[in-house]
């Protein structure tokens, strides 16, 4: 077997024949969000239309409940014809007799430069107060941005979580004869391209500030790993070694990346510095070694091996040393994770010929598998942990599938027409 292509597992290597097997014709396009299943407590919450919202070019109120419906932890109460705008304006028994427990009201304001005075403010309609209030003051280029940072904010105030509706996706979709690697906002819309060629692309991975993707492309007819950045468009070439390079993963302080490199006989990771320089081994084993996964504190790499004889899922410090196996339960395990807590990884794992998402205790081993589809592959955690998103299959195409860490909270994510895979979901940012 050739060295490039023992590169990948068995599950991404049948994966990525399925896909080229797929003939596509479909312009860019939002990804559109199908909600399949909510979480069994919902906080029922009023988004009442700002006063003035008119005057936007598209609602910031629509994006703030949508935002909110999407998560699966609230339920929409309808305002009705109250439209209170100010605190004072507000007659709380009203929203209560609605059954609403919390209020989001606010206004709009144009300025003489062309931009707009956002003002928000989330009320609690049982205790009757303020939770949080702000003021924005931003262009129209801006607007569903800070209505996302208004979702966000809500979320926090009221789960105690972060929000994670101003964040970012990357995902690869296959248009005709092309592959695009793009980039949108968490809730499908925005795509830009950011490469794209006549041959595969696969396995983005974000640098933990946002301003960066690392990639591995086919269009040299070998994968190569690049880095592109985003603010500047600007990209060059991480690692381009003899055989295969692929599976980059940046370190949580972004000052290196582990890849997975053939260049001496057999799939090992690697250490390397952004720049392409610094290369380090860090495994060494007969067997294949691929998809690590840094910890948050940087101490650690999950990733897979065969070295027992199976894929499963192993851990090694980064300073090298022993390596000890964590995944036990069946004879396929791959793709780890590691969630952004560091208390738990999520994974590929396959039950009766089925490959599906999992998630597994790093301290107790406890498994819980979160869905039940066909062929699951690339799972990545939302930067606050809550939400799980991967690749799946439905009706023989590929899609973007989303599942809570609990498995109570599902959405799917799907390009009309469209053939899409390989999903990252980028960090918080500033």
């Amino acid at each position: 077997m050739k060295p490039a292509v023992r590169s990948f597992p068995l599950l991404g290597r049948l994966a990525l024949l399925a896909w080229l097997a797929v003939a596509s014709s479909v312009a860019r396009a939002n990804l559109t969000i199908e909600i399949i299943g909510g979480g069994a407590t919902q906080i029922p919450i009023a988004v009442v239309p700002f006063a003035r919202e008119p005057i936007l070019p598209h609602s910031i109120t629509e994006v703030v409940g949508a935002d909110l419906m999407r998560s699966g932890l609230f339920r929409l109460v309808p305002p009705g014809n109250q439209r209170p705008s100010e605190p004072g304006e507000v007659v709380y028994p009203e929203w209560q007799s609605r059954g609403a427990e919390a209020l989001v009201i606010g206004s709009v304001a144009p300025l003489q430069d062309g931009r707009f005075e956002i003002r928000f403010r989330l009320l609690d309609v049982l205790k009757q107060q303020q939770l949080a209030g702000y003021t924005y003051t931003v262009s129209s280029a801006q607007l569903r941005l800070t209505a996302h940072r208004i979702a966000d904010e809500i979320y926090e105030r009221l789960t105690g979580d972060k929000g994670v509706f101003s964040t970012r996706v990357a995902y690869v979709v296959r248009q005709g004869t092309r592959y695009e690697l793009q980039v949108a906002d968490a809730d499908g819309f925005n795509p830009q391209t950011v490469a794209a060629s006549n041959e595969p692309i696969i396995s983005p991975a974000w640098s933990p500030d946002g301003t960066r993707l690392a990639y591995v492309s086919f269009e040299n007819r070998k994968p190569i790993v690049y880095i592109q950045n985003l603010l500047t468009g600007q990209r060059r070439v991480l690692a381009n070694y003899p055989g295969s390079n692929s599976a980059p993963a940046w370190s949580p302080d972004g000052k290196r990346l582990a890849v997975v490199l053939t260049k001496d006989g057999i799939s090992q990771i690697y250490l390397i510095n952004p720049d392409g320089t610094g290369l380090k081994r860090l495994t060494h084993s007969g067997a294949i070694d691929t998809e690590p996964s840094f910890s948050p504190d940087g101490e650690w790499i999950l990733f897979t091996s065969d070295r027992g004889g199976s894929p499963q899922i192993y851990r090694i410090a980064v300073n090298g040393g022993s390596t000890v196996r964590f995944t036990f339960e069946g004879d396929y395990n791959v793709s780890p994770h590691y969630s952004p807590n560091g208390k738990s990884f999520v994974f590929i794992t396959r039950r009766q010929g089925r490959f599906n998402v999992a998630v597994q205790d790093m301290v107790t081993g406890q498994v819980q598998v979160l869905t039940d589809s066909r062929l699951d592959e690339s799972p990545t955690f939302a930067p606050n942990g809550r939400m799980i998103l991967y690749a799946t299959e439905v009706g023989g195409r590929g899609v973007l599938a989303a599942v809570s860490s609990d498995g109570r909270v599902r959405q799917r994510l799907t390009v009309p027409a469209g053939d899409v895979r390989e999903p990252a979901w980028g960090p918080f940012v500033q």
